[in-house]
């Protein structure tokens, strides 16, 4: 039996919606985060040492990291479904590439965003202030700028693909999920009509329903 070891308002969601989309059996371990400091609870460092979710348990065998996860996922059961056959050399390079990119490119701006929309508030009263006025800066003239490249690149892969490769869902439009995802949950996609086409795509799949009537709707940190 698989176990998703499944942090509240964390990235696991997707683990859960390719585990679904395989219609695979596997078994829930949910763990709530810390109400004051919002991290995992130690209990969590006993599945892994860095006690961070997604993890997945499957006899004794324990994956860490989204990617990976979908890469054991896929190799021991996927039976060729969600991603590209091996011949299909363009799919399979698109399949990789978006895979990585996720958690390598688009992942650590959306991260940063979400820190230094924290810092203001979590500064002592007197350097508030200071602190509000560096985070602004640092968000409006390096994170939107860099955002903003990269959602266009975004939308135009899929103005041209309509998913990201391979079949829907594939691991790399699985991937991807959460990031954009998480971009639908705090800004207007009305300039990025290709990716507003795509997070309705993922609310509406069947397994991706599943995996909501089952977990619960997709929250992230902060809300």
């Amino acid at each position: 039996m698989i176990h998703v070891h499944h942090l509240e308002k964390s990235r696991s969601h997707r683990i859960l919606w390719l585990l679904e989309a395989l219609e695979l059996d596997y078994e829930l371990v949910v763990y709530q985060r810390d109400g004051k400091t919002q991290q995992a609870p130690d209990s969590l460092k006993k599945i892994h040492p860095l006690g961070k979710s997604p993890v997945i348990t499957d006899g004794d065998i324990t994956v860490a990291e989204s990617g990976a996860i979908i890469d054991y996922l896929l190799h021991r059961y996927g039976e060729g479904r969600c991603q590209p056959a091996p011949d299909e050399v363009h799919d399979w390079v698109d399949y990789r590439y978006w895979l990585h990119y996720a958690e390598g490119s688009l992942m650590p701006l959306l991260v940063m965003q979400l820190v230094f929309s924290q810092i203001p508030k979590q500064s002592p009263w007197l350097i508030k202030p200071l602190a509000k006025g560096i985070s602004d800066t640092v968000r409006k003239r390096f994170l939107a700028p860099q955002l903003k490249q990269h959602l266009t690149f975004i939308n135009q892969h899929l103005s041209a693909k309509g998913n990201f490769a391979g079949p829907w869902p594939s691991g790399a439009d699985i991937q991807m999920s959460f990031p954009l995802q998480a971009v639908a949950a705090v800004q207007s996609l009305e300039h990025y009509s290709a990716i507003a086409a795509f997070v309705a795509r993922i609310e509406q799949d069947p397994a991706w329903q599943r995996v909501v009537e089952r977990a619960g709707p997709l929250t992230l940190p902060g809300q």
